[in-house]
């Protein structure tokens, strides 16, 4: 998106949001647009920012010069910036669309800790003191509620929450302090930036269908390691820190003899 949009101009905006459904962009260059988690923030000459999310459904999509979206996804966008080259970049099922001066952005991205993706020394970006910092603050938690906040450290959603914590072998719901904190996060850190460059996903090195991930979305089948069948929790709201789905290989990482089961759901 980058790529696409720094440097252009905005021809003409259209914010399908009530809020700012008024709201112009037109003759704004666009100066900026960065990730932050699942946040996205593109910035103008202006002073603007475009502030979206994707949580589980949000794109971002530019369509050629002449080119409109198919009528069955016409309802599907939120946000159409016209550029001055004829392309369109557009908002798809995004959930939040916002404006807001660029000066005002910590308002929507100030809680998040360091960026697995950013640069270190870049704003937001990665520093690994702080996000061990951030996640030893509470000791007690358990760990994959921890991964998961992105107030520790911004990035990780529940695909690779479930492939850390599986490579590290450490039981989901192991509390903050009983596990060893530098390693997990480098490794999530490379996990990341791997993912990043090599699109799909993929985090057993292995691209045959069922064979891409070593406990997500594997429920009840063998562990690619040693095959005992892996174990799944649903999501049960904000249980014991996490409410994600959650699975995990019960053999390779297991749970203290005090703690053999994982937290009931609600």
């Amino acid at each position: 998106m980058a790529g696409a949009l720094v440097g252009r101009t905005v021809a003409a905006s259209d914010f399908r949001v009530p809020r700012h459904a008024t709201a112009s962009l037109a003759g704004e260059r666009v100066t900026g647009f960065v990730a932050r988690g699942k946040h996205m923030l593109l910035r103008t000459d202006g002073g603007w920012t475009v502030h979206t999310h994707f949580r589980m459904q949000g794109s971002w999509t530019v369509l050629a010069a002449g080119k409109r979206l198919p009528r069955s996804r016409a309802d599907a966008a939120r946000l159409l910036l016209h550029l001055d080259d004829g392309r369109t970049a557009v908002a798809l099922d995004m959930p939040v669309v916002d404006l807001l001066r660029t000066a005002d952005e910590a308002q929507v991205v100030g809680h998040l800790g360091p960026d697995l993706l950013t640069p270190p020394g870049q704003p937001g970006g990665w520093d690994e003191p702080e996000a061990l910092r951030r996640l030893a603050a509470e000791p007690d938690r358990p760990v994959v509620g921890a991964v998961l906040d992105q107030r520790n450290l911004a990035g990780i959603g529940n695909l690779w929450a479930g492939e850390l914590l599986f490579l590290r072998g450490v039981w989901p719901w192991a509390p903050v302090g009983a596990v060893d904190l530098p390693p997990l996060v480098r490794l999530a850190r490379k996990m990341l930036v791997w993912g990043f460059e090599h699109p799909g996903m993929v985090t057993t090195g292995d691209t045959r269908p069922g064979r891409t991930h070593w406990v997500y979305g594997r429920a009840g089948r063998p562990c690619l390691r040693c095959g005992t069948p892996v174990a799944f929790r649903p999501a049960a709201g904000a249980v014991a820190g996490a409410d994600r789905e959650t699975w995990w290989c019960p053999s390779c990482q297991p749970a203290p003899r005090a703690a053999a089961d994982p937290p009931p759901a609600a």
